[in-house]
């Protein structure tokens, strides 16, 4: 599991020679761990990269307080497992000599999992005959959990709404972060250009939000859903030459609108990290693996789109995360991220286009 130059930059992690030593004691056939180094990736959860007498593995940490549970993460590490049995390419966890792959050591759970050599690659570096080969990958992911998950569990009551955001509530946010914007101090020029960046975006989104209310879609409750990774994008994925050699992260497996997966995922995939548009010649060929792989219909993609769309044009996350949270490391995002959002409704009907029909 290898970083490449657009990978985000990772929180500072603590070297653990003890905690690896205890966890590798729990196997069998491991060896003796000689060197365990941070991978420099994720938002979530911590990893190493351990080198031992008999090989290199790659160590997880769940840290992050939402995807700790240990009955999530069990659940987790059992559909890996049996997607893997079918000839997915999934990084499924080792299991001890007690046939557990969850150890909890010092309140943290810990899994091993094999390493893989392999380079996360933007959708800019695939070809339309690999974005391709992308969409089918990820309709067989959900149609591979459709299978050894089983039938989706009946929601609890209200678990299967999945409201669409409230404009009137978005425009109380972008009044909040334009004070935060406001009121920070830059340390330099460069943190300066990112603050008006900010605060032009924010307004133009104001704007937009003014100009399509009408539009917004329908709570999803009654959609089709189904089992999906949940955090499907290219830090997630390991190619090893022009091939998928691994799909990672399962923290976010859930029950959720299966075909808003696949448009969230082709968004992050395709557009392009400078003027923020999507390559749609690419998105069609994506889309049109996917829609055939999962069995999904073009009435339920559209729907998806304009679901997402909606999403896009509510969503400040990075924008959180930097004036809030005082969390850098989605800023690197930002430019593209925003352009997408205007460039998405300028383009509607050809994004629309591209992944339904």
């Amino acid at each position: 599991m290898t970083a490449t130059a657009t990978t985000l930059p990772a929180r500072t992690a603590p070297a653990a020679p003890a905690q690896v030593t205890a966890l590798l004691g729990r196997y069998d056939g491991l060896g003796e761990p000689l060197d365990a180094r941070p991978v420099p990736l994720g938002l979530l959860n911590e990893g190493f990269r351990v080198t031992t007498t008999r090989g290199r593995y790659f160590v997880k940490r769940y840290t992050a307080p939402d995807t700790a549970a240990p009955a999530l993460i069990v659940r987790q590490h059992r559909a890996t497992q049996a997607l893997a049995r079918i000839g997915l390419p999934v990084a499924a966890p080792l299991a001890d000599a007690a046939g557990r792959t969850l150890a909890v050591i010092g309140g943290v759970g810990h899994a091993v999992f094999p390493w893989v050599d392999g380079t996360h690659r933007e959708g800019t570096e695939l070809s339309v005959g690999q974005s391709g080969r992308l969409g089918r990958l990820l309709g067989r992911v959900h149609a591979g959990l459709r299978r050894v998950q089983g039938p989706v569990p009946a929601p609890a009551r209200g678990r299967d709404r999945h409201p669409s955001a409230d404009p009137a509530r978005t425009h109380a946010h972008i009044d909040r972060l334009l004070s935060l914007v406001r009121a920070h101090v830059p340390h330099d020029a460069l943190d300066a250009a990112f603050d008006a960046l900010a605060a032009r975006r924010l307004r133009e989104r104001a704007a937009l939000l003014r100009r399509h209310a009408h539009r917004r879609p329908p709570d999803a409750r009654g959609k089709v859903t189904g089992w999906v990774h949940g955090d499907f994008h290219p830090l997630n994925l390991l190619y090893r030459g022009d091939e998928p050699a691994a799909i990672v992260d399962w923290d976010r497996l859930d029950v959720r609108p299966r075909a808003e997966e696949a448009v969230r995922a082709a968004v992050i995939f395709y557009v392009h990290p400078v003027h923020g548009r999507l390559d749609l010649a690419k998105v069609r060929a994506y889309a049109d693996a996917y829609r055939e792989a999962a069995g999904v219909a073009r009435r339920e993609m559209a729907a998806a789109v304009h679901r997402v769309w909606w999403e896009r044009l509510n969503d400040f996350w990075m924008l959180d995360w930097r004036y809030q949270r005082r969390d850098r490391r989605s800023d690197p995002l930002f430019p593209a991220a925003s352009a997408l959002a205007v460039w998405w409704t300028q383009e509607y009907a050809a994004v629309r286009d591209a992944f339904a029909d």
